[in-house]
This record gives structure tokens, C-alpha cells and sequence, in this order.
């Protein structure tokens, strides 16, 4: 299975995944994956306070 067979071409990850390095220089590089860590903690943090809502709503209607 394709990483990309779970996003739609066109989508930002997708095209970012194509991407040519080539051009870019280490200090670059090294840029582009301080953005990248950057990106990664903000979808973690959003993804566990959608966890943490999700949890709280499924014990507020638990049925008994």
C-alpha cells in the first residue's frame, strides 16, 4: 500500500511528498523539517484534544 493511497492527489501532502530536494541546501533542509516537527506537534496536540472530546462526550451518554 501507497503512503499516498489515503489522500487525494492535489492535496498539499501529497504534492509535498513529490517535491524535489535537489534544489534545496542543508540550511534549507534543515528548515524544512524544523516546519515539519512543527506541523507534526500541532496535528498531535489537535488529535488528542479531539480524543480528550471525544472520550468526555462518550462517558457523558454511556449507557448503563
Amino acid at each position: 500500500m501507497d503512503e499516498e493511497d489515503d489522500f487525494k492527489p492535489g492535496q498539499p501532502i501529497v504534492e509535498l511528498g513529490k517535491e524535489d530536494l535537489d534544489p534545496f541546501s542543508i540550511e534549507e533542509l534543515d528548515q524544512r523539517v524544523a516546519r515539519l516537527r512543527a506541523e507534526i506537534a500541532r496535528v498531535e496536540a489537535h488529535k488528542a484534544r479531539a480524543s480528550a472530546h471525544r472520550s468526555a462526550a462518550d462517558e457523558l451518554f454511556k449507557r448503563s
